[in-house]
């Protein structure tokens, strides 16, 4: 098998390892502080909330398109490049201007925030890590 077919079966079967064998969860999200400084995966259900009041972490998979990721990647770069020092300092304030924006744009798929699913808000948060990253595409 070449190196093409390894790839090919290596995203066959890691495309078999969803989370939608996870159960629903069955109550309202909850809130757990998180630290600002490195964002802290938290349970499904749960939303973490840095001590500034900034949703830094959903416990739901993220659900974006392969385009809206890297739309909101994008956006999320281009910013965090604008304020200049290093990008991950830069995570909690971009959240803080979705989340908080009356506006929409790429960096949250074109909705406000609060009318993103968990799944969409997770997305946007990995998407948001990822720019700090320079993992955009």
């Amino acid at each position: 098998m070449g190196v093409a077919g390894l790839v090919v079966a290596a995203s066959v079967v890691l495309s078999g390892c969803s989370s939608s064998t996870e159960p629903e969860p069955t109550s309202a999200p909850t809130a757990s502080p998180t630290s600002s400084a490195t964002p802290t995966p938290v349970a499904p259900g749960e939303v973490g909330v840095s001590p500034g009041g900034v949703t830094t972490a959903v416990g739901a998979p993220a659900e974006s398109t392969e385009d809206d990721y890297f739309q909101a990647c994008l956006a999320a770069r281009t910013w965090m490049d604008q304020q200049g020092g290093d990008p991950k300092t830069q995570i909690e304030p971009y959240l803080k201007s979705v989340q908080t924006a009356e506006s929409v744009g790429p960096g949250t798929f074109d909705e406000r925030w609060s009318d993103l699913s968990p799944g969409r808000q997770s997305a946007v948060i990995v998407a948001v890590e990822a720019a700090a990253d320079a993992l955009c595409g």
